[in-house]
């Protein structure tokens, strides 16, 4: 996708996004959801492709341990490869909780039928993505992800560069950029 973005004009908010072993299973998916992600003009600051080991899952969950779902959800979310990405907006956790509706997929489907879960999920635990619910969820979950990321330093040097624009998607890179020092999106 080469298409420039207009820049916007309010500081930019982050938010942590997982595609779920599910959808990563289903290339058509993934990428409908990759594409939902483009065309709702959300920036895609950091991506990766990662599989979990059960520790890591029982980590990243342990504040629903005990729960009726929780060893459902650890092996599940171990179970297979998935997505994270890191995500950009002016409104990116409010606009993305939207945009994945409901948890319960039952709910979704019959609520909120465009949304992500209500279109391609299966159940409740096995509902294509995930989400942070708050500006300090997304800053824990993005740490957790991508521990190399920097939210600080984001803030300080990508976030003004990128509200300022042009802002172009790296298909190779699979992040937005501002075009410069020899890039562009006609060299991809």
């Amino acid at each position: 996708m080469r298409a420039v973005l207009c820049a916007p004009q309010r500081v930019l908010q982050l938010t942590l996004a997982i595609i779920k072993p599910d959808a990563v299973a289903h290339p058509l998916i993934l990428e409908a959801v990759h594409k939902t992600i483009l065309s709702k003009r959300f920036l895609i600051v950091r991506s990766k492709d990662l599989v979990w080991s059960r520790q890591d899952s029982q980590q990243f969950y342990q504040e629903h341990s005990g729960r009726f779902f929780y060893q459902r959800l650890v092996e599940f979310m171990a179970s297979g490869p998935m997505r994270a990405y890191i995500l950009a907006h002016e409104e990116a956790i409010p606009l993305w909780r939207s945009l994945m509706g409901p948890t319960k997929v039952f709910r979704a489907q019959h609520t909120a039928p465009e949304s992500i879960r209500g279109a391609y999920g299966l159940t409740d635990t096995r509902n294509t993505v995930h989400g942070s619910d708050s500006a300090a969820s997304a800053s824990r979950e993005m740490a957790f992800f991508f521990p190399e990321f920097s939210e600080r330093e984001w803030y300080q040097h990508e976030e003004p560069q990128l509200r300022g624009g042009p802002v172009c998607y790296d298909t190779k890179a699979a992040v937005h950029r501002v075009p410069r020092d020899g890039w562009t999106p006609e060299a991809d």
